[in-house]
C-alpha cells in the first residue's frame, strides 16, 4: 500500500489480482481475516507512479489535469462561456 493516507499504508498485501471494473482499475487482496478486500490500483505499487506526483517531489498538491477539471466546473458553474440567446 502506498497512498500516504491510506490506515494500511505502509504494509504487504496478499495480492489476489488487478481487474478493470466500472469504478476503475482495482487491485484485489487478502485481508486481515482472509476476506477478499479491493483498492484502487493507483494506491499500490501495482500500477505505475503518476510522472506529475514524480516531478514535483511532493511539492504540488494537485496535478495539473485535476485543476484544469476544477477551473472547467468554475467557470460552468459562474456561467462563463455559456452562449445566451
Amino acid at each position: 500500500m502506498t497512498h500516504p493516507f491510506h490506515p494500511l499504508s505502509g504494509q504487504e498485501l496478499e495480492f489476489i489480482e488487478r481487474r478493470q471494473c466500472w469504478r476503475g482499475d482495482r487491485v484485489y487482496y487478502f485481508d486481515e481475516v482472509g476476506g477478499r478486500s479491493k483498492i484502487p490500483a493507483e494506491w499500490t505499487s501495482v500500477a505505475p507512479v503518476d510522472p506529475f506526483v514524480v516531478a514535483a517531489a511532493g511539492e504540488c498538491p494537485f496535478r495539473t489535469q485535476d485543476l484544469v477539471a476544477l477551473a472547467t466546473l468554475i467557470d460552468r458553474l459562474r456561467g462563463v462561456g455559456e452562449i445566451t440567446p
